[in-house]
């Protein structure tokens, strides 16, 4: 008895000294700790913003999904009147619950048994479930699926499907933005998540008498570009009509402002559906007009004729004496076509896209000066706009290039562009020599209504609005009868633009293979609004940019002109020089013909 007796007397002063140590030394922490076993909390989303076009089209936007979360320990009871699971009625109770849910969730009853069986706490039924399938979900009384365990989570949606993903971007599984615009402007995009923290009791429901709070969820604003979304609809499906028609590998259509910049229309083939297409193999998820770089051939010609006037050593009107084959160091160079000795102007040359006389042209100026003047066009430099993954294209330094290199340089070869490059050289001579870093983001608009507008893109003259005149009227000659392009000819518009066909280089096999086409050009070419540059990779032959790409943007233009309703001038074109006579070219001082020497500036 008195072992036992002593025994008690240990127990019970262990007993009471914890209690004192509780309730008096350690009240405060041991109190504490209860409240955070009891506190939990629960994520509130921001919505993300949305993507809009300039006319406010949707292109991406967030809508609210519910998680659907089981705890498996206390669906066992439904319809039982118990408060634990009992084995001899878990069974059915599971079953009545997965028959309630299948036609809600969508998932046969026989997968949602084995998701609703078992000892875990925490087990997602669903994610993609909308808020009124929630509440009904709610309303069902299924232990274990109730409201204070309700997730909310947002998911992204791009109505405009495979028009827009190229330029719009996507995001990953994890809801981080994967590229395009989504990636560029994420942090105006993104928002800030809120909190709501409440106490629970041990079966995990919310105490009704328990200590709460919340902090809302701030959303994302809203950005709008400066795309139109029918230009936007009708480029993508008239580039893609046409690389079926061509077999071709690949395309870009890039529309611009001409005078502003802004780009209005950045479509890519092929493209993919951001709704469904994250994560498939294969999946092309990038946009070819700002990643893609390529070698524009006789587009890049308009750069060495505006150089060569600019500096003054030739005129629209000089005249050239153009060989079948001009021999210069180890290699002959030949136009595209097998031809008699011609007798050209410069401005011939160009409507002819004549690869020869272009040589002849660019022959007047040192090669540094030459280089200095592609540079200022935009080429080695990324454009400005911003986009991910976007290349700058490849533009050596003047003093690595070879004889030849110097020759195929002149005329766009052994240099490389993407398409938004190349229109922006475009747009330069049709804003009279003025160079716009192209711009893709027109405004933010804030929750509240704010607009905060994008700043206007900043010019930079590169060749006098003089030399910028007489190129656009050179380039008018190209889509006239003796040039390479009558094809984009518009009935009732002025047009000024360029052919361009040049070698594909196959970085998959490391050679050249295949050919790029192109047509960039504005209109109307005597008031310029608008630059439309149509790039085709490896189509089928016939491979050449006037027939191929030509007819895609005469559709293309055609269309943006009646959408943007620009009307036309009703002024005539003027009439172009195109060639001379032999004995009009042996009088010409100023004549430029293969072995006469030239003072290079």
């Amino acid at each position: 008895m008195r072992a036992l007796t002593v025994a008690t007397v240990f127990v019970l002063s262990v007993f009471g000294a914890q209690l004192v140590r509780i309730q008096g030394l350690d009240a405060h922490a041991v109190a504490a700790e209860a409240e955070s076993n009891r506190v939990t909390a629960q994520i509130i989303p921001a919505m993300r913003g949305q993507i809009l076009s300039a006319d406010g089209t949707v292109l991406a936007s967030s809508v609210v999904r519910e998680v659907v979360v089981a705890d498996q320990t206390a669906v066992c009871t439904y319809r039982t009147g118990k408060t634990t699971c009992d084995p001899a009625t878990s069974g059915s109770a599971v079953q009545q619950a997965a028959e309630q849910l299948s036609p809600l969730l969508g998932t046969p009853v026989s997968e949602l048994v084995p998701e609703l069986e078992g000892t875990s706490r925490y087990r997602i039924l669903s994610k993609d479930v909308t808020p009124l399938t929630w509440n009904k979900i709610a309303a069902l009384g299924i232990p274990g699926i109730a409201r204070d365990q309700r997730e909310t989570r947002s998911e992204r949606t791009y109505p405009q499907g495979t028009t827009s993903a190229a330029l719009v971007g996507y995001l990953t599984d994890d809801g981080k933005p994967g590229g395009g615009v989504e990636l560029m402007v994420d942090k105006d995009l993104q928002g800030t998540p809120g909190r709501t923290t409440y106490e629970q009791g041990q079966d995990g429901t919310a105490i009704p008498s328990g200590q709460s709070s919340t902090t809302p969820a701030v959303n994302g604003e809203d950005v709008r570009l400066t795309v139109n979304s029918s230009l936007q609809w009708y480029a993508q499906n008239a580039l893609a009509q046409r690389i079926k028609e061509t077999k071709a590998q690949s395309g870009t259509v890039v529309i611009m402002n001409a005078k502003s910049g802004d780009l209005l229309s950045i479509a890519s083939y092929p493209t993919f559906n951001p709704n469904t297409d994250v994560g498939k193999k294969g999946a092309q998820l990038d946009n070819k007009a700002f990643s893609d770089v390529f070698e524009p051939g006789s587009t890049a010609k308009i750069m060495t004729m505006s150089a060569a006037l600019e500096e003054g050593t030739v005129t629209p009107s000089t005249p050239v004496i153009i060989p079948n084959r001009l021999p210069r160091y180890d290699q002959r160079f030949k136009d595209s076509h097998e031809h008699p000795t011609e007798y050209r102007t410069v401005a011939g040359t160009l409507a002819e896209s004549s690869n020869i006389g272009t040589i002849l042209v660019s022959e007047t100026l040192k090669s540094s000066t030459l280089e200095r003047y592609f540079r200022k066009f935009g080429l080695g430099t990324r454009s400005g706009v911003g986009y991910p993954g976007e290349s700058g294209g490849i533009l050596p330094p003047s003093d690595t290039w070879s004889g030849t290199k110097r020759a195929n340089v002149s005329f766009g070869q052994g240099i490389s562009v993407t398409a938004v490059q190349a229109a922006s050289v475009f747009q330069t001579i049709a804003n009279g020599g003025v160079r716009v870093t192209p711009r893709l983001v027109d405004s933010v608009i804030a929750a509240d209504g704010t607009v905060t507008k994008e700043p206007a893109s900043k010019g930079t003259r590169v060749v006098s609005a003089k030399t910028a005149a007489a190129v656009s009227t050179m380039l008018e000659g190209v889509v006239g009868a003796e040039g390479t392009a009558p094809e984009a000819q518009i009935p009732g518009y002025r047009i000024a633009g360029k052919t361009g066909t040049a070698d594909f280089y196959d970085a998959s096999v490391g050679k050249y293979r295949g050919h790029t086409a192109s047509f960039i050009g504005y209109a109307p070419a005597d008031d310029p609004q608008i630059v439309v540059a149509v790039i085709v990779q490896n189509p089928v032959y016939p491979y050449f940019g006037g027939y191929v790409a030509g007819p895609v943007f005469k559709d293309v233009t055609t269309y943006a002109l009646q959408e943007l309703k620009i009307p036309p001038t009703g002024k005539k074109p003027p009439h172009l020089k195109l060639e001379v006579t032999p004995a009009e070219a042996l009088a010409d001082p100023t004549l430029l013909r293969d072995g006469k020497k030239h003072p290079r500036r």
